[in-house]
């Protein structure tokens, strides 16, 4: 699938709601544009890029945006709540708010435990805490659920071991969620490789290690990673999945 083949169905997803976290830019903005293009309601966050967020939103047919910090509890109900309020009902829920600061794996001391408890209260606690408050209303939808996870949570990679062991716990979330809320809900991850992102602006020495090593001879694009993610959201039966998107990279490092 591609952005080409789904912007010829328009209309597809008319009448569900999609909430997607973390979407002002890069992955997200993607996947939000995807779902607006065929018809879905949508609802956009960012913690804290709210003007780029609601610039977002304001260039889809039918968007709201909500600033929230997905690592409270609280904000994570409110999000769920004002897309409830706004259309009554939630379909999709994708998990694409991330954290992580640039940390060398040998540099034991600046992995602080505030470090870590930053990390897993967005990567890990929020996700968690949205796929709780949004289950209710994703198992009357018959909906699902995406995280966006990483390479670095299935490999020993990434940009600081907080990050990598916070994505190698989504994913194992990810796997859990799905065996107890099937058949009402299915709950997949893609876990990308590098990915050309706002978020790795000036990260040329990765970039040429993947246009090396990696089969595809480059690393992904947003909308590499928004291809699998709306198969994900359109599979029927897939559950319980942790998907590479990652140009084979996997296979040389």
């Amino acid at each position: 699938m591609s952005g080409e083949a789904t912007s010829g169905t328009p209309d597809r997803w008319k009448g569900r709601v999609v909430l997607i976290t973390g979407s002002s830019s890069g992955i997200g903005k993607v996947v939000a544009q995807r779902f607006g293009a065929l018809g879905a309601s949508v609802l956009v966050n960012s913690f804290r890029s709210a003007e780029a967020g609601q610039a977002v939103a304001d260039a889809l047919p039918d968007a709201l945006y909500v600033q929230a910090d997905v690592a409270d509890e609280g904000e994570c109900g409110r999000l769920v709540q004002a897309a409830l309020d706004r259309w009554g009902r939630l379909d999709v829920l994708i998990n694409n708010a991330g954290t992580g600061p640039v940390i060398a794996h040998s540099d034991l001391a600046s992995a602080t435990l505030e470090v870590w408890r930053e990390v897993f209260g967005v990567n890990v606690f929020g996700t968690w805490a949205l796929c709780v408050a949004a289950m209710p209303e994703l198992t009357r939808a018959k909906g699902c659920v995406v995280n966006i996870t990483s390479l670095a949570g299935i490999r020993e990679l990434g940009s600081s071991v907080p990050y990598a062991c916070s994505k190698a716990a989504t994913n194992h979330m990810t796997e859990l969620l799905a065996k107890v809320v099937g058949p009402d809900v299915r709950v997949n991850a893609v876990a990308p490789g590098l990915v050309d992102t706002p978020r790795t602006e000036g990260w040329v020495g990765s970039f040429e290690a993947y246009g090396r090593l990696a089969p595809m001879r480059r690393a992904a694009t947003s909308d590499d990673v928004a291809d699998v993610v709306m198969f994900l959201c359109e599979s029927a039966y897939m559950t319980g999945e942790v998907v590479l998107v990652d140009g084979g990279f996997s296979l040389t490092a």
